[in-house]
């Protein structure tokens, strides 16, 4: 146990630290503003950025909504899963790890409001976007780092195979004792 706890100590590490930040920012979010308020410091953002706090008892972009239990269960899963890969994955591959962080952060944050309040407080509202938190843009920002990793990856791998193909005719001495 002590050497799987030491395996996945920066996954724990970075997902608690955004856990933390995504779930300040809610409370501060539920505080200090009343359901459906919006807030900008400048007249002149509020078209293209604001706070807006709303619930959400769907996936994102309020797809699915009264699905609570769904995406309790989906959380669950996706972190076990995360929390098991993490420690497969070689020490080398930094970025792939810091996107499982990021990925584990954001199941974990939206989980926690999901148990104890019934529902996701939203409250970052950007132009005609959806309204999104911290833990969105946690897992958006994860998927996205990981599939550019793997594209990355997919890329070399691919670049190293052809030029290992055009060196093995180079290699042949051509004589045959």
């Amino acid at each position: 146990m002590k050497k799987f706890l030491k395996s996945i100590r920066w996954l724990l590490l970075i997902a608690t630290l955004i856990v933390i930040v995504d779930q300040l920012t809610k409370f501060f979010i539920r505080k200090y503003m009343v359901y459906g308020e919006t807030w900008a410091p400048w007249d002149w953002l509020m078209p293209y950025a604001r706070l807006l706090y709303i619930h959400n008892t769907g996936a994102a972009f309020g797809m699915f909504k009264d699905a609570n239990p769904i995406f309790m269960g989906l959380a669950v899963i996706v972190s076990g899963v995360i929390i098991y890969y993490y420690p497969h994955i070689p020490e080398n591959e930094k970025v792939i790890r810091f996107a499982l962080s990021l990925q584990l952060a954001g199941a974990v944050g939206n989980l926690i409001d999901r148990i104890f309040f019934g529902r996701v407080t939203d409250f970052i509202s950007v132009g005609n976007f959806a309204i999104f938190n911290v833990a969105d843009s946690s897992i958006t920002v994860g998927v996205i780092i990981l599939l550019i990793a793997v594209w990355l990856q997919d890329r070399n791998e691919k670049k190293k195979a052809a030029a290992s193909k055009l060196e093995e005719p180079a290699n042949e001495t051509g004589s045959e004792n």
